[in-house]
């Protein structure tokens, strides 16, 4: 994919550590040609991600917390002053209290839910709207991270499965209203991924376990399979693909029920 990207360039939202969804898109869209620019919330975050920033030369990273506007309006006009226009914007944020990813989703509480939505699935309207002026003129792709969580029942899942839905209705929403602009607005769904978030996730390995052992591949998705999806949406050739949800997730949408030899 060498040179996909070259002269795109671009922000990714997300990176925890160098196993995050965020960081392997990152890492493919460096070795595509594009300039990449981080953001990241808090301190902690910031030094775990400086060293990985470095290595796919990036200077600029910007501390953003999704929840607070100010915080957003200051970090997004740095990014403007380095750069008056982008390419695109990788989003790969969601939180949820662990505790209440367990039991039933009949007692979620109203404050959980309530910080979930926000996190979750408006921040990326929030930042869909201060990078459009930063698109408009040129065009661009915005992008999310889903699960199938959204629109199938998940053990341990439950407010984020709703947050997830709701994400991807944001998703085609944004569609709509950016396409004239030039501007596409996509969601990658893979399978279970084992990264930070994902491991917050009650019964994780036995997902993980469940889902490689039944996907028609043979395997769940890879950091660099997820990454080249993301190029895709990001270059010339995704020009015409907006409001999608793509699955990578070796197959594992489609099935009705497990492999015979695994029932």
């Amino acid at each position: 994919m060498s040179d996909l990207l070259k002269g795109k360039r671009g922000l990714i939202m997300g990176v925890a550590n160098d196993r995050s969804i965020a960081w392997g898109i990152a890492k493919a869209m460096h070795e595509a040609g594009a300039e990449l620019a981080f953001s990241y919330q808090g301190e902690a975050f910031g030094k775990r991600l400086k060293p990985l920033a470095e290595s796919v030369g990036s200077d600029f990273m910007v501390d953003m917390d999704v929840t607070d506007d100010a915080s957003l309006d200051v970090g997004f006009g740095e990014l403007q002053k380095r750069w008056p226009t982008i390419d695109f914007l990788v989003h790969a944020i969601a939180f949820s209290d662990k505790s209440e990813l367990t039991g039933r989703i009949l007692d979620t509480s109203r404050a959980n839910f309530k910080n979930s939505m926000d996190i979750s699935a408006f921040s990326f309207i929030d930042v869909a709207r201060r990078a459009y002026p930063m698109m408009k003129e040129n065009g661009g792709t915005l992008m999310t991270m889903t699960y199938q969580g959204s629109n199938r029942v998940v053990p341990n899942y439950n407010v984020m499965g709703v947050a997830k839905a709701a994400l991807e209705s944001a998703t085609r929403y944004l569609a709509a209203d950016l396409g004239p602009d030039g501007i596409r607005v996509n969601a990658i769904s893979p399978g279970p991924m084992k990264t930070l978030a994902g491991a917050a996730i009650g019964g994780a390995r036995k997902t993980y376990k469940f889902t490689d052992q039944n996907t028609p591949l043979g395997s769940n998705a890879t950091l660099e399979a997820v990454g080249g999806t993301a190029v895709y949406l990001a270059s010339d050739a995704g020009a015409f693909t907006s409001g999608e949800i793509i699955r990578v997730d070796g197959g594992y949408h489609v099935l009705g029920m497990p492999k015979q030899e695994n029932l």
